[in-house]
Order: C-alpha cells, then structure tokens, then sequence
C-alpha cells in the first residue's frame, strides 16, 4: 500500500526543499542573530528581543511540561504496565493528527517499506489510499498488481480490512492494517458508488513490481503512452519509450495518459514535464512564508517540443500528474482532456529520525506556471470528456451492413479500384508465365490433361461461388466481413476498448489537420 502522497523531494528536485525543511538549528542561528542585532541596537531592544524569547520558551515548556506529568502518570499508576515507547509514538501520532491527512509518522517497520515503495518494486496489495471525508478511499488500484486484478476500482471506500472497521484510522494506520506476508490473503470490504450493499474482495498479497511507463504505437506517426506513476525510473523509461517510438517514423502526435495516475516522486514529475517544454516555469512552491518561494524552470534541453499533445486525466489523477499537467496546460504544450483532476496540491518532505522512523510532513502548496493554487482545486480540462462505460459504447454503437457505390455492379471504378486492377492484372501475368514455364517441361499431352483439369476445377469453383450466392456463400461472405472487422492490432485493441482514448486520437488527428499553415 502507499498513501496518495509519495512525494520524495531530492536534491535532484532543483532544491525545492532547500528552503521548506524547518531544521530547529537553522531556526536558532536565526533567533541568536536576532537577539545579537537586538544587543548593538541598545539596551531596549536587548530586552524587548529576550522578553519575546523567553516568553516564547516558557509557552512550550509549560506544553511540555503537562506532557512529561502525563506521561509519568500513566507509567506510574495505570492499572497494566505500559510500553513507554509505545505511548510516545502514539503521542506523535495523536499529535500529527491535527494537522492534514498527508502528514504522517512512520515507526521503522514502515518507514522501510516506504522506501522501497518509491523504487518500483515491492510486497503487498498495489493500492493508493486516502482519507476522504473521514473515511479511507482508494484513490488508485496500481495496474497489473494484485488489488487490480482482484477488482477494486478508484472510488472505493474501505470500510473494513478482515472484519476490521477502517473508522476512525489514520493512513499509516490503515497501512498496517492491510500489511502482510506475501502470498496470504486479505479481504476488504468496499462501498462502491451506485451500490446499496458493501462488497467483500479477496486478494492475495504479492510482489508489486511497478512498469510506469506503457507505450502501443498508433501508427502514421502517432502514439499513446500511459504513466501509470512517478517511480524512480520513470523519466529514464519515458524517454527510452520515445526514443523507440521516434526511431521508427518521426512522432507527429502524443496522448499522453495520466487517468487514475495518484501522483509519486516531485524530481520525476519535473524531468517529464521538462521533456515537452522549450522554456518557461513547470512548478512553483510556497511554504508557511509568502516570500519564500521556490520557482523550478524548464531547462530548455527538451528533445520533444514540437509535435502537439493530448493529455488525458480524471478525478483520480492527483498530485505529481496535476504538476504535469498544469506544466503542460499553462505553457500551451498540451491540450488537457477528461474530468477535473484530484486536488491534491501541497509539498510534502521525508526526514528520517534517528531510530529509523520517518516523518512525513507538509511543508509547502504547488502552484501551476500561471499562479494557480492545485491545493483542493485540481487541473480542470481544457476539454470535458466523460467517462463512459466500454460495454455500454459498443452496445450504443449501430452495426450495419450499408450498401455504397462501390458495391453496385458495373460501377465506375475509383482511382484506388483501378491501381488495385492493374495490380491483380500483373500478378495474373506473372502466373501465367510460371504456369507456361513449368508446362513446357513436360509432355504435351500430359500438358493438355493437366491444363483441362486445371480448367475444369477453376470453372467448378466460379460456379460454386457465383451459383450460391443466396445459400451458403452470403453466410460465408458476412463472417469473413465481421473478421475484418475485429480489433487485430494493439492501436485497434486499444481504440475499440478505451473510447476516451479514441476521442483523444480523433482529436490529436485533427489538429494536425487543422494546424494553420506558416505565412511566408
């Protein structure tokens, strides 16, 4: 399980939480400096600069003060012995519960699997969660991992893990709950929208293996690829997937996927973004301090700036996606497609402590190039397209045979009827010029005989097709129309199954089309 909130700031995040990070040591070199200019501008301002200071110490002391009785207290006279450890932990936690839902604390066991969640691979469910409302919701089933097999869809609200009720539980909480060995089973329980009645869903714990980048050629030049999450590899894969795509013919079109994407590491959502982008800003942050503002730029080293780009995005595409796709959005390198994006628009920063545990705390918002505060807001698309249900399309959509110019005989042949003519016309030369070939080797009766054989099954045959045209061979001709029209490629599979993304491609195709053309 991973929470909604996988942010790893990095050195590599163009020092976007160089500033945010409030270390107590840098904060006390900064109180002394105070206190020292308070000294050299006169004896009233040494004391108003103490009084401020030692005000401020007796406040948290006397906070600390009631949580060192109370905890001496309970260790002392509660009726069981208790695990002092255990009740500080418990205490962070209480603590950090007043704060948002993002902000966590993490004892070690966790903290470990943390880390090996943000590498791409690791043991458990496959899901992204979040409180919503009070109640733990799955923001995304990660694809191909055992939770999406299984079935559970974005939405879902767990209302209990093995008969556990998930009220009242934080996100590292529930976390736990759902952790176990790999190849044994848990059930969720699950509200699902439009559903009266809760659904029990069993899954079996396994190795989580994450590809975040997956590609299908759409031919002629275009081309689809779904980030499924921001992992450590994902701008490496990413830019290995266009590579390919543009060894093979020049890329004039992208849908870029980040539908059901709950977001990941900060540096990696930044590195995508700067792939499409010439210049201009990708991300802005800004912590408790208006004037502390982190502005990271694109590094005009982009390789793929000039082909146009559909990104497709939905209610569950949340945070690292909403970076791209504001990135995107407000430079005008894409055109943002789907349904208002998440929402989930503030920084958080990982510190691991001395004991092993780690904290997960909220230090900043993200704002999008134009100023746009992502924070409880989202991206909204640029165009509104709805999902709709893949079953219920193909069932809406009218099959019929309809008869045009071309199948009435005797027309008039098109420019393509009569290439494909003169086609037919050679390969029948070439026939025969092999047929003469191979029979002027062998005796001329032999010669006749086969050729009158030759000629008489080829006479038997045109009958049997032209003579059944009403029985057996109008059957025939209908199956082999409906062949021709099943899905055979991976773009026709994808097209026939996903209508939003055939919307897209309509929609990259015809701007393409409609693209003014330069003024000389």
């Amino acid at each position: 399980m991973k929470s909604a909130t996988t942010e790893k700031p990095t050195e590599s995040s163009v020092g976007l939480q160089r500033k945010w990070l409030p270390k107590m040591g840098k904060w006390l070199h900064n109180s002394t400096l105070i206190f020292v200019i308070g000294l050299g501008l006169g004896v009233g301002s040494t004391y108003f600069q103490w009084d401020l200071l030692r005000a401020y110490a007796q406040d948290r002391y006397a906070d600390l003060q009631n949580f060192t009785k109370v905890l001496n207290l309970v260790q002392q006279y509660y009726v069981e012995p208790v695990d002092v450890h255990k009740l500080i932990y418990g205490a962070i936690k209480g603590m950090l519960r007043e704060l948002d839902p993002h902000t966590s604390f993490m004892p070690p066991d966790l903290f470990k699997d943390f880390e090996s969640e943000t590498s791409g691979e690791f043991g458990g469910l496959g899901i992204e969660i979040s409180i919503q409302n009070g109640i733990l919701t799955i923001i995304s089933p990660i694809e191909d991992t055992p939770a999406w097999e299984a079935g559970i869809k974005p939405g879902d609200k767990v209302i209990a893990v093995d008969g556990t009720s998930t009220k009242g539980l934080s996100l590292v909480e529930a976390s736990q709950l759902m952790r176990g060995k790999r190849g044994s089973k848990t059930v969720l329980t699950v509200v699902r929208d439009g559903e009266d009645d809760p659904r029990d869903i069993k899954i079996v714990r396994g190795n989580v293996k994450i590809k975040s980048v997956k590609t299908t050629d759409l031919e002629d030049g275009y081309a689809y690829i779904r980030l499924t999450s921001f992992i450590e590899n994902t701008a490496k894969d990413l830019d290995t997937a266009l590579g390919d795509l543009n060894a093979k013919m020049p890329l004039r079109g992208l849908i870029l996927d980040l539908r059901r994407n709950p977001g990941g590491l900060l540096d990696q959502a930044i590195k995508v973004s700067d792939t499409f982008l010439k210049d201009g800003i990708i991300v802005s942050t800004m912590g408790r301090d208006a004037s502390n503002k982190e502005v990271v730029n694109a590094s005009k080293r982009g390789k793929n700036t000039d082909y146009p780009i559909i990104l497709l995005m939905n209610e569950y595409s949340a945070s690292a996606s909403e970076i791209v796709a504001g990135a995107l959005q407000d430079n005008q390198r894409a055109i943002v497609m789907g349904q208002k994006s998440f929402g989930k628009g503030s920084v958080q920063h990982v510190i691991k402590l001395g004991d092993g545990s780690g904290l997960k705390l909220t230090i900043a918002r993200y704002y999008t190039p134009s100023g746009k505060s992502i924070q409880a807001e989202g991206i909204t698309p640029d165009v509104e397209l709805d999902e709709v249900d893949n079953e219920a399309f193909h069932k809406a959509i009218v099959k019929k045979q309809a008869s045009r110019e071309k199948d009435m005989a005797g027309h008039l042949l098109g420019e393509k009827e009569k290439e494909k003519e003169k086609d037919k016309e050679k390969e029948k030369e070439k026939e025969r010029l092999l047929r003469e070939t191979h029979e002027s080797e062998k005796d001329s009766k032999d010669s006749k005989d086969s050729k009158d054989s030759k000629e008489s099954k080829d006479a038997k045959g045109k009958g049997a097709s032209s003579g059944s045209g009403r029985g057996k061979g109008t059957g025939a001709w209908w199956k082999e129309d409906f062949k021709k029209n099943e899905p055979k490629s991976s773009k026709d599979k994808l097209l026939a199954e996903d209508y939003e993304v055939y919307e897209a491609y309509n929609y990259l195709k015809a701007m393409k089309l409609l693209k003014p053309k330069a003024v000389k």
